[in-house]
């Protein structure tokens, strides 16, 4: 399955209501579908295991997908880099909680980068650091 296949499916579950719905909770990505978090994870269950789909998903920009993406990834080869850069992508705390309880918690970086991170004022950075200890 190709990341274009991927969002063309999350585009067929859109929601406009839910974005709006979202929006009251101080979800404003720039790029939202409305889609359930419980269709999302029926959706990375039939996908699988697959990085190389999620750092696809995760480049596309759309929120769902990102939350998808973390899903999907395969913690054991998730680098400290790699971990970088999406915490640097964070744009609303339901991405950053999702990320979080999804995947990076399940690398063996967890720790170490939570002590790094807690010590940055970014928002969403900080947010990721409570939910990793």
């Amino acid at each position: 399955m190709t990341s274009n296949q991927v969002i063309a499916n999350l585009k067929q579950h859109a929601n406009a209501q839910a974005v709006e719905g979202m929006a009251r909770f101080g979800i404003r990505p720039a790029q939202a579908f409305g889609i359930s978090i419980p269709t999302l994870r029926k959706m990375a269950k039939e996908i699988g295991r697959n990085q190389v789909l999620a750092s696809a998903l995760w480049d596309s920009g759309i929120h769902e997908a990102r939350i998808l993406a973390s899903m999907i990834a395969e913690p054991q080869l998730v680098s400290a880099e790699l971990m970088e850069e999406w915490v640097n992508d964070f744009d609303a705390w339901d991405v950053c909680d999702q990320v979080c309880g999804n995947l990076f918690d399940k690398t063996p970086y967890a720790y170490q980068k939570a002590k790094e991170w807690c010590q940055q004022e970014k928002e969403f950075v900080m947010q990721m650091m409570s939910g990793i200890l």
